[in-house]
């Protein structure tokens, strides 16, 4: 009887000491799989077209998408009470056509009493945005991952003890659910790459010129922002570039000439270049920069 004891207590020791050994291999597997769904974006951001009734255009979407050869869309929850509605019709019309797809919500600072409307349903309970996620990518594997529009703007919030919590509730639920949230130039410091990037899977980068006086004018410094931030944030972090072709409230629209050069700089030095906003084809204003997105999207659809 005591030998039986003895090796029932040898094998659940062996068991604790090989589940201790194998924890940081999976946390770290399933790191690098998060990594990985970031690396070759190709997407636009935002601002799907949408019926009479204010419903998205789930098939409109997908088949601009695929005409753009976009491999990722990044669908805002803001404006529409019935936008998380909408994102799960997305994700199945997505996945059909290969198609990942990130929830992207918003800060405080752009919810009330700022502006008119909060990201529906869960507002500004982050923690529950973050379990809410990860369990519906659980249901829809190329929901890839979840974003905070002005994540740096709103670091009193985002707090790095709020912002583990909300990684340890997504990450128990689903792994493999990336958190790549907006990050502005001037905000990613040796502070922010000690206390947040550690936890982050990804940096969108909105480029804005910040480093030379902010501007949508100039493209120039997309590759040194970009070595910059690589440098600061250790080298191993995707970042996927955000470009603007919707015009900002302070700086201004940008020219289709200005998103070409972008988008070419985004695809020699970020691990991935995303377009705000998603741009329709039937506007004239918008047309060129469509184009302009297919032919490059399409020129890079084979090489990563």
């Amino acid at each position: 009887m005591k030998i039986r004891i003895l090796c029932l207590l040898a094998a659940v020791m062996l068991s604790s000491f090989l589940s201790g050994c194998a924890g940081p291999r999976v946390a770290a597997d399933a790191a690098a799989l998060r990594a990985q769904v970031l690396v070759g974006t190709r997407a636009t951001y935002c601002r799907a077209p949408r019926k009479a009734d204010n419903r998205v255009d789930v098939e409109r979407l997908i088949a601009e998408l695929v005409e753009l050869h976009a491999n990722t869309y990044s669908f805002c929850i803001h404006n529409w009470a019935t936008d998380w509605d909408d994102l799960k019709l997305i994700l199945p019309a997505a996945r059909a056509k290969g198609i990942r797809v990130w929830g992207s919500i918003v800060p405080p600072s752009e919810s009330p009493p700022r502006l008119k409307n909060y990201a529906e349903p869960f507002r500004l309970d982050y923690v529950r945005w973050a379990i809410e996620f990860a369990k519906l990518s659980r249901e829809h594997t190329n929901l890839v991952a979840w974003s905070i529009d002005d994540f740096t703007h709103n670091l009193k919030t985002y707090t790095p003890v709020y912002l583990k919590e909300m990684m340890e509730r997504s990450r128990a639920i689903n792994p493999r659910l990336a958190f790549v949230p907006c990050c502005y130039f001037p905000t990613i410091n040796a502070a922010f790459a000690t206390n947040y990037v550690p936890l982050l899977d990804g940096i969108l980068f909105p480029y804005r010129h910040e480093s030379g006086g902010a501007n949508l004018k100039d493209p120039s410094l997309i590759e040194p922002e970009i070595k910059r931030l690589r440098q600061v944030c250790g080298g191993k972090i995707p970042i996927v570039l955000d470009i603007y072709a919707t015009a900002h409230s302070k700086l201004g629209a940008t020219t289709p000439e200005y998103v070409d050069e972008a988008m070419q700089a985004g695809h020699r030095a970020a691990d991935g270049v995303m377009i705000y906003c998603h741009q329709d084809p039937t506007k004239e204003k918008e047309a060129v920069k469509y184009g302009i997105m297919k032919r490059n999207f399409s020129a890079w659809a084979g090489s990563r």
